[in-house]
This record gives structure tokens, sequence and C-alpha cells, in this order.
């Protein structure tokens, strides 16, 4: 294990820690102003962060080679941005 290691897990965490934090605010709104937007944001972000996790376990314990861990990680994230993009200008409140 190299000094890299423990600073990504950090890095990871972090980035769990923040998309929470979003995906918090974002339904909070929904539920106070009844908005598909932020329901379709948090839900994008929920996508993002949830991929970040999903690419590490994949690698780290089950073991899946990193070309597709990183790929289904990527394709989350491709997946939640495309959600946040629809809920900037595909819907109506």
């Amino acid at each position: 294990m190299s000094f890299f290691y423990p600073t990504l897990v950090i890095v990871r965490l972090l980035v769990v820690a923040l998309g929470a934090i979003i995906i918090y605010l974002a339904f909070k709104s929904h539920r106070q102003n009844h908005s598909n937007a932020m329901l379709l944001l948090s839900i994008g972000f929920a996508l993002i962060t949830v991929g970040a996790v999903v690419e590490g376990v994949l690698f780290e314990f089950l073991a899946l080679d990193i070309f597709w861990a990183l790929t289904v990680g990527s394709i989350m994230t491709a997946s939640g941005f495309t959600v946040i993009i629809y809920s900037i200008y595909g819907t109506k409140t």
C-alpha cells in the first residue's frame, strides 16, 4: 500500500459526504416546493455519488478489473449528469 491509497480513500469519502449533502438539500427543496426539477437534481447527484462508491467496491472488494470498475463508475456518472441536465432544461416548474 502506497502513500496515495489513504489519500484516495479520504478524497472518495469527501465526495460521498458532499454528494450526500447536495442530495439532502435538493430533496428537501423538492419536498418543500413540490418541484420535480429538484427531485431529478437529487436523483442525478445520487447516481454520481453512488457511482463513486460502486466503483471502489467493485475494484477493492469484488476484485473487478480496474478498467471495468472505472467503466461502471463512469456510466453511472454520465447517467447522473444526464438526469441533472434534464432537471435543468427538461422540466417545467
